[in-house]
């Protein structure tokens, strides 16, 4: 099971971001993301961090990136 803390780990490495900005987004150590990174790497079975939202989108049908695409959008007028 994905947890919605992991959910956001998917989100921001989808939006292509390394472990010190993904670290500095969520308020913890770029070593604690990289830890996330590792048992999410685990868990959806993958080798590679980059990996790991294709794979999140293969297992739940649901795309890491829909919802930063949503805000886009909003923040754009449209």
């Amino acid at each position: 099971m994905i947890t919605p803390r992991q959910r956001e780990v998917i989100q921001l490495i989808a939006e292509g971001l390394s472990n010190d900005e993904l670290g500095l987004a969520l308020g913890i150590s770029p070593r604690t993301a990289k830890a996330h990174c590792d048992v999410l790497r685990q868990k959806l079975g993958v080798n590679r961090r980059r990996q790991i939202p294709l794979a999140y989108r293969l297992l739940t049908g649901d795309d890491p990136l829909a919802k930063s695409l949503e805000l886009a959008r909003a923040d754009n007028g449209g």
